[in-house]
Order: structure tokens, then sequence, then C-alpha cells
């Protein structure tokens, strides 16, 4: 049997009803790339994450208008039966956004704050305590995040001056990492002096580069237990933003650090936002750490399976479990742990298949036009005709039905 990964110990913090760090599941974030000021355009995004299942969603807050559009994209968000915890991002003017619209402060369910953005020279200070008090005096937790790209530029001179004076000096990238990791440290220090319990404090420090995220994570988990939230700043696009996000984060996971992950994709133009909420579900059941959908083992198909069969069917069976999952979550406990297997040969096929929950082996090049369905490892059924998708397609219905117990219904009273 697999051994399970031990995280770290961190500190429970309670995100709008959503718990995180302590013994609470890795959660999945994401960040709305819409105008905030456009309430609309920003409901219909924020839902559509939060039915993906993002469980918690970032937005910007960078101006007066945005700052407006807060409370009634959490009204309109509700009237829709949506309740998922908005985060608001701070850069600059948060401090003062805080302090002038109550009603936003109120709404959202945690302050993002980043110590390098917060103010410059004696500024600092005040406007940090300033977005601090706002978080006591409205009872919600914060995340100090600290980016490679807006690094406290006097404590990076500060920190490179006392490195030049040794006498073996570190490069200037591992001064840069450690400074990344103080200004968290020293910022959640701060902000508890101030008087915000530790159990309401989130760290990052996030970076672009996979081996730099690594390190520094590593370096800020031995130094703190406050919970960590994962992602690389800017993973990029498409098939390199998915590798680079996996490359560094399962390693980080593997070794039980981080409580919370964002995959932070750049979308295509027009494309759709959910992927980065798809891409970190898959990271996290991949690895064992959360079930969130049935998983759909295919073979990547070779010499033996010339046909697009399989890779047809593959394709329906997935998009049909997604499309099957919201009603089978509902009604079935457990259904999201299934494994599924769709094969394309003799090879591996009938094996792959009695590995999984249900499988079908589908004939390859030249094999008899039959495909053996397993369910537990046993030979169930054989099926042939044009149609063996949509009579898979009942045989994982009834299996589903069968193996997963029905959800209780608490009758209101």
């Amino acid at each position: 049997m697999k051994a399970p990964i031990i995280r770290r110990h961190s500190h429970s913090v309670n995100i709008g009803g959503v718990m995180v760090g302590g013994d609470a599941p890795i959660m999945v974030q994401s960040m709305t790339n819409t105008d905030t000021a456009d309430v609309a355009s920003s409901v219909a995004q924020i839902k559509a994450l939060a039915d993906a299942g993002s469980e918690v969603v970032r937005i910007t807050v960078n101006n007066e208008e945005s700052a407006a559009a807060v409370a009634p994209i959490v009204e309109k968000l509700a009237a829709q039966n949506c309740f998922v915890p908005i985060v608001g991002d701070f850069h600059y003017n948060g401090h003062r956004l805080l302090s002038d619209y109550p009603d936003m402060a109120r709404a959202l369910a945690k302050y993002r704050i980043n110590p390098g953005n917060v103010g410059f020279g004696e500024k600092h200070d005040k406007q940090f305590a300033a977005m601090i008090e706002a978080a006591l005096n409205y009872e919600k937790p914060v995340r100090i995040g600290v980016n490679w790209g807006s690094l406290d530029q006097a404590l990076l001179a500060r920190l490179m001056d006392e490195n030049g004076a040794l006498e073996n000096p570190l490069a200037a990238d591992l001064v840069a990492q450690k400074a990344l990791v103080q200004s968290a440290l020293e910022s959640a220090q701060k902000a508890e002096s101030i008087g915000l319990p530790a159990n309401r404090i989130l760290l990052s420090c996030k970076v672009s580069r996979v081996q730099d995220l690594i390190a520094i994570y590593r370096d800020l988990a031995s130094k703190c237990e406050y919970p960590l939230h994962l992602g690389l700043t800017e993973a990029g696009m498409g098939s390199k933003g998915m590798v680079a996000s996996a490359a560094a984060l399962a390693v980080l996971l593997q070794e039980g650090i981080g409580d919370t992950i964002r995959i932070s994709l750049t979308p295509a133009p027009n494309g759709d936002r959910t992927q980065e909420v798809q891409v970190a579900q898959e990271l996290l059941q991949t690895m064992g750490l959360r079930a969130f959908n049935p998983l759909v083992t295919a073979c990547p198909g070779c010499g033996r399976t010339t046909s697009t069969v399989f890779q047809e069917l593959a394709q329906d069976i997935q998009a049909y479990i997604r499309v099957r999952m919201p009603q089978w979550s509902k009604q079935r406990v457990g259904v999201e742990s299934m494994d599924v297997a769709v094969m394309g040969c003799i090879v591996n096929g009938p094996g792959e298949s009695k590995h999984a929950n249900i499988g079908i082996s589908l004939p390859g090049t030249g094999e008899s036009p039959v495909a053996p369905v397993f369910e537990n490892g046993i030979k169930v059924a054989t099926l042939r005709g044009a149609d063996i998708s949509d009579q898979f397609k009942q045989r994982l219905e009834a299996y589903v039905a069968r193996t997963y117990h029905k959800k209780e219904i608490k009758n209101a009273s």
C-alpha cells in the first residue's frame, strides 16, 4: 500500500467558512481576470470558477469603482446560491480603499496584502498597519503574498549590502530568495504585533521559476507554521504553464508543503478561465491528495490501435462523466473516487481495465471486433456493435447506482 503524504503542521485558518491548513484538505483557488467594476461579468466568471470547483476566488480591488462593486458582486452571487469566499487583492492603495469602502471590507472573506506594494519609505509601515487594522476590525484573515517581481526593494538592498560584506558572499539569486522569505516572515510578525492572531495569517512567496519556488518554499516551511499558498506567479500558457506548475507544486506537495494552491495559467484569447481549476484538481487527484472527479485512464495508442475508435470513446466517456458528476456528486457518496479505464488493444487493455473500478478494452487492429467490460477486476460483459459508447455509458450508470450509496437528504424543519 502506498504510504500517505505527511503534511507539515500549520495553523488552521477560516476563510469565509472554508478551512485552510491544519488537517483541512489542500484547497483549490483561482482568480478572475474580469474588470471587477463590471459586476455582471465578474459575477458570471466567479460563478463559473466556483461551479468548476474553485473553493476560493480572488478578485482585483485596485480602484474606487472596483471597491464599490465588491458588495453588489457578493450579493448577486448569493442570489444565485453561490457562496464561494471572495478574496480582495490589494496593491498600493488598499489601506485607503478598505477605509473608504466599509461594505467592501465586510463583504470580502480575506484580504491579500503584498508587502512590496503596500507603500514605500516611511509610508510603508503606516499603510501596512492600516490594512491589518481593517482585518482586525472586520475579523478577516490575511494572506501576506510576497512576489519576486514586486519585492520590497529596501529590504533587498539591505540584504545585498550585508551579503556583500561577507567573506564568501552568496549569489545574487540566493540573496533574493532569502529576501522573499524574510519579507513574508517579518510582515507576518509585524501583523501579529499589531494584534492579528497567527491563525488568521497565510503566507506565499511566489516566483516564476520552478527550482526557485521549490527552494524558497522549503526554506519558508522550515521557519513557520502559517498555512502556505503555492503557485508559480506566472506559469505561462498552455502545456508550458501546466507542466511548470505541476513540476514545482508536485515536489512541494510530496514533501507535505502547501495548504492551498493556484495554477496561474495565461488563458488563450477568449479562453476558458476554469481550466486552471481543472488542472489544480487533476494535480491533487493524480497525487492521491484529494478526489474531485472520476479519473479516466486511457492508453496513448500505437501501431496496434490505428483506429480512432478508442480515442473517440475515451473522449466521449470523459466528457460524459464531467456532465454527470454534478448530479452524481449530489446523490452518491464517494463517486468522485471512481477509476474508469478506456483501453485500445489486448496488450494492456484487459489488465488496465481489471485494475479500474469499471473498464472497457476495445479491439486493436486485426483483433476480434468485441470489447470486454470489467467491473472490480471481473469480466462482466462483452460489447459489440456500432453503439459501444452508449452501451458502456449504460453500464457506467448502472455501476454508479449499484456501487455508491445514496446521500441522505435531511428534511428541513
